[in-house]
């Protein structure tokens, strides 16, 4: 029951960074002929809270974050980072460092930091979705108040995997540590780097994946009203896999497989 003024075409073109440019436009392809906003057009709000209506600019940031990371592992792995490197045609045998990681361990670093923001947004969404103060919805998205606990659960794991995000997202780049008899005295901390990032994208993996099952259970509410035409698409995969919150049953194999079904891009527009 949002408003999508603030993804309109001529506010975005007037901060063009790419990745705001290009989330924002997908939003609005989600949300093409869509019913449920067609029901409030003249209500009186104006502005939705910054986890919906900053969407662009936030997730738009991310995705030019993983841009410069994509082109980084580009790079290095196009790269030669023996030590020393022979070069047969000159004769020649030469040291150096192209075998550090600091390039890697950067990028990880900062994709790290902004995957976590993505799932710290989501987090405030999943919580704007459960809060009959929030959206007028039953408590907690259930059917049944005060039997079932619906969605209060899956927002408190959303909530601690967030957090978590938060600790892991501490650069690992800037704890180097000589080794070697300060042969190797300032070195990268690029696997420390990658197995950091390894745990967040899984936790984000997660916490997207809360948000998506509870999204779909808010608009279910809706009813006969449909969403957006991208919506409704992405909601017809979900249900393929999961079923609806009737009453309270353990939802971790329902959210392990929404999980999966984000990481291998089911739901990519």
């Amino acid at each position: 029951m949002g408003t999508p003024t603030a993804f309109d075409e001529k506010l975005q073109n007037l901060r063009p960074h790419p990745g705001q440019l290009a989330v924002a436009k997908k939003v609005r392809i989600l949300l093409e002929d869509s019913e449920i906003r067609d029901s409030h057009v003249a209500c009186d709000r104006i502005q939705d809270p910054y986890s919906i209506r900053c969407i662009p600019q936030v997730h738009g940031a991310v995705c030019d974050a993983i841009g410069f990371v994509k082109n980084t592992l580009l790079i290095e792995m196009r790269s030669v980072t023996d030590n020393p490197i022979v070069f047969p045609e000159d004769g020649e045998i030469l040291s150096g460092g192209n075998f550090h990681g600091h390039p890697v361990a950067l990028s990880l670093d900062f994709l790290a930091v902004a995957l976590t923001h993505l799932g710290v947004i989501s987090e405030r969404r999943i919580a704007q979705l459960i809060d009959p103060e929030c959206i007028d919805l039953p408590p907690f998205l259930t059917r049944r108040p005060g039997l079932n606990s619906g969605l209060m659960m899956p927002q408190v794991a959303a909530a601690a995997l967030a957090s978590e995000c938060k600790v892991l997202a501490h650069p690992a780049s800037v704890d180097s540590i000589p080794t070697s008899v300060n042969q190797e005295d300032y070195v990268s901390m690029a696997m420390g780097a990658a197995l950091k990032l390894q745990q967040i994208t899984q936790n984000i993996s997660d916490i997207l994946a809360i948000e998506l099952f509870s999204a779909a259970e808010g608009v279910a509410f809706h009813a006969p009203l449909k969403a957006g035409r991208g919506v409704e698409v992405g909601i017809t995969k979900l249900r393929a896999e999961v079923l609806p919150l009737d009453e309270d049953r353990s939802l971790q194999k329902d959210f392990e497989k929404i999980s999966k079904m984000i990481l291998d891009g089911v739901f990519c527009v």
